[in-house]
């Protein structure tokens, strides 16, 4: 799908809908770095953890948010189109974003959609870490907030001279140049571990 630079997909007729699925990047992110802060305080307030094991349990779940961006972004919002279903799916997702990549305003999911996924992964990963998921949520909300940041960065700014600029590059390649390379936004740890890194031009 040739990219647009300018420009916006109408995803719904209904206005209402078409509207919902819209949102300023700042709105997201605050939200996902006071409730993570908020899971930390009350887990440690409240007795569920200790400081010390917050800190531990945050950044495993921060690790395994990388983890899940990759493959989110590679079998989920790049799946076979092999139906209509699949292609309209998969064009609601992340299709549009690719014809679009500047539309602004469509670089995060729905608030609303986002909490949503959020509550259910603070309830399956209860069943798996008990009172440890005050941490581990914290920390994929954290690094969910910081996937946004980089991803609005990427696509708002030209390349920055800091250390996000080789993010910048791949996250371009993956648009401009090889939609199966370079799946990690925030992070390129699991490209490398699973071979989908961008070869580099000597």
């Amino acid at each position: 799908m040739k990219p647009n630079h300018k420009g916006s997909a109408q995803l719904f007729k209904n206005p209402i809908l078409e509207k919902m699925t819209r949102t300023h990047i700042a709105l997201p992110i605050s939200i996902f770095l006071i409730i993570a802060t908020g899971l930390v305080y009350y887990g440690i307030t409240n007795g569920f953890i200790n400081i010390l094991e917050a800190i531990g349990f945050f950044f495993l779940g921060w690790f395994i948010f990388t983890l899940m961006e990759y493959l989110a972004h590679r079998y989920v919002f790049h799946m076979d189109t092999n139906t209509p279903f699949k292609a309209r799916l998969q064009y609601l997702f992340h299709g549009n974003h690719h014809e679009y990549p500047k539309d602004k305003k469509r670089l995060a999911m729905p608030p609303v959609v986002s909490i949503l996924y959020a509550s259910a992964f603070f309830f399956i990963f209860k069943i798996v870490f008990g009172t440890f998921v005050f941490g581990v949520v914290a920390g994929m909300l954290f690094g969910y907030a910081m996937y946004l940041g980089v991803h609005y960065i990427v696509h708002a700014y030209p390349p920055p001279k800091s250390f996000l600029k080789q993010l910048w590059i791949n996250h371009s390649i993956h648009h401009y140049k090889d939609h199966d390379k370079a799946f990690g936004v925030s992070s390129p740890l699991w490209d490398y571990i699973l071979g989908t890194m961008p070869k580099r031009n000597k």
